[in-house]
């Protein structure tokens, strides 16, 4: 069965669970995201057998490049949750999200559609 959860475990906390997806990531990107990404170091749970368990969000969404901690929330909100829906299709990946200027321009639905399109990118480079 897949769970779309997003608990503590699906999320990058330490500065080193950071340091290990900035040290040699492979790069996604789009017009205002840039997604770091690497092979999960974590070992799958032993209890918990579904594949969600190994995937991991971080977030790093810099005060130089959305001013208003409202429009940051809001930024982070979205790529939580388009996340959470999407991790049962990804690969076993750390992953790191950080975006560009102008995206507080954009409304929900773009930033949406460009993660998509972001994690559509993921998965069929890594089914080859």
């Amino acid at each position: 069965m897949v769970t779309y959860k997003f608990n503590r475990e699906s999320r990058l906390l330490t500065p080193g669970h950071f340091q290990a997806v900035f040290s040699e990531p492979t790069r996604f990107g789009s017009r205002h995201f840039t997604l770091l990404i690497t092979k999960s170091k974590k070992t799958p749970s032993i209890v918990d057998n579904n594949s969600t368990a190994n995937n991991r969000l971080g977030l790093a969404i810099a005060k130089k490049r959305v001013k208003l901690a409202v429009q940051r929330n809001r930024i982070k909100r979205q790529i939580r949750e388009s996340f959470r829906l999407n991790q049962h299709n990804l690969p076993d990946i750390d992953i790191v999200v950080m975006v560009k200027s102008g995206i507080d321009q954009l409304d929900n639905k773009a930033i949406n559609q460009e993660l998509e399109k972001i994690w559509r990118k993921i998965i069929q480079r890594h089914k080859n």
